[in-house]
């Protein structure tokens, strides 16, 4: 029988199956990755704005927004050129600053940082960190139309022009990544973050609120209110990469920060949903390896897209070494409650981010059987409702999961959109 090598970090565990029983639920075949001179060449075709070299006049100063360890974008890539670009129109170094967009996630440390943005790049041009807790880096520049605090990090308005690098792919519940999102909640404060996540959430019928999907924008109020957010920033060019399983740019879109995401937006989603015929009773679903797997609360990504593909109560086996943990120390305290419906209750009397991924994993948890692949110890998976299996016993065993049944292998969850409906 052939074998599928699912990452495990970054490592990977070989998978035997059985083509007449499995089917691999992944994308076309991927584009090669862009050379410097095609990235050169869609620098210098950007969407709805003039080139860098016409916004960013020498002697001005530039703040350039990139991920975290989370995300791979091939930012150090983009930011090498782009930041040679500006040096070549006139910019000096020291013009030139870069900020990580942490959101609520821990700090950037230096070897991501240099991983991220390169050596050279990390070496030379200054880097700035984000903290949503340190109210001295924190302005407030007014609220959303639903109320919310707009709060962002105070660098923002302390350049003279703001460029966002990041990368684009599906979210579960905020549509897509990138954007607008390096900015809200990126380099949002906690009480901004936590209002518009909110929005995620209805608490009249303690479940996800309507409009609020994978891969939905319009009608979509998370969306709304990041936008909201980033409004009164303006960025003045923006870069959204659509990157390989490797981290490699295979396309971008760039310029005006709202029309080039949502052109980047609409050819991943028409390069990267899946659509299939009906559900089965099992999915085994990878995540991609490091750092789609660096935790949990980025794990879930790729539960969301497996239990679009498993029966109610089917099984979902789920690969994720998680060499972080959970993602957040006070994680694993929301599933004190004995069930998701108590869950939801708690989070709309005291709402937090992270208690919404709790509450989404917890509801998977009462609907499908769930193993999952990773470092984490037992005691902490059977907190979450979930079975524990090591590398080694997935590879020993985990036929007698499936021997009569009939499945899906999802070789990069965090990549993906199925759906069965047409």
């Amino acid at each position: 029988m052939p074998t599928i090598d699912l990452k495990y970090g970054h490592t990977s565990i070989p998978i035997e199956y059985d083509p007449a029983r499995f089917d691999i639920l992944s994308t076309a075949a991927e584009p090669p990755p862009l050379t410097d001179a095609e990235i050169n060449a869609r620098l210098d075709a950007p969407i709805d704005t003039p080139v860098i070299e016409d916004i960013v006049a020498p002697g001005e100063t530039v703040l350039v927004v990139v991920p975290d360890a989370t995300r791979r974008t091939a930012a150090g890539q983009i930011v090498n050129l782009f930041v040679r670009r500006l040096i070549a129109n006139g910019s000096a170094p020291h013009e030139i600053n870069i900020i990580f967009a942490t959101g609520i996630h821990r700090r950037v440390t230096q070897a991501e940082k240099e991983s991220i943005l390169t050596p050279f790049i990390a070496q030379r041009i200054k880097t700035l960190d984000h903290d949503p807790r340190d109210l001295a880096q924190i302005i407030r520049l007014g609220e959303t139309s639903q109320g919310i605090p707009i709060e962002l990090n105070r660098a923002l308005t302390m350049y003279d022009r703001v460029i966002l690098v990041g990368g684009v792919n599906f979210h579960y519940f905020a549509g897509f990544t990138g954007g607008r999102k390096l900015i809200c909640p990126g380099l949002a404060s906690t009480r901004t973050v936590s209002g518009t996540h909110k929005l995620a959430f209805d608490c009249d019928t303690l479940d996800r609120r309507a409009g609020v999907d994978t891969g939905v924008l319009d009608g979509n109020a998370v969306h709304e209110a990041f936008m909201e957010a980033v409004a009164t920033i303006n960025p003045a060019f923006a870069i959204n990469t659509i990157t390989n399983e490797a981290g490699e740019a295979t396309d971008i879109f760039c310029g005006d920060w709202v029309t080039s995401h949502r052109a980047a937006c609409a050819a991943y989603a028409a390069g990267h949903t899946v659509r299939i015929a009906s559900r089965r009773d099992v999915v085994i679903a990878g995540c991609g390896g490091y750092p789609h797997d660096i935790n949990l609360i980025q794990a879930h990504k790729t539960l969301e897209a497996a239990s679009h593909a498993c029966n109610e109560g089917g099984t979902i086996i789920l690969v994720a070494e998680c060499p972080d943990g959970l993602g957040r120390e006070d994680f694993l305290d929301w599933f004190s409650a004995p069930n998701s419906r108590d869950l939801a209750a708690r989070l709309c009397n005291k709402y937090q981010v992270n208690g919404q991924t709790a509450w989404s994993l917890l509801q998977k948890a009462e609907h499908y059987n769930i193993h999952i692949v990773t470092s984490l110890d037992q005691t902490t998976t059977a907190a979450m409702r979930l079975s524990n299996l090591s590398p080694s016993s997935l590879i020993t065993n985990h036929s007698s999961l499936i021997t009569s049944s009939s499945g899906f292998i999802i070789p990069n969850g965090s990549k993906v959109r199925i759906t069965d409906s047409y």
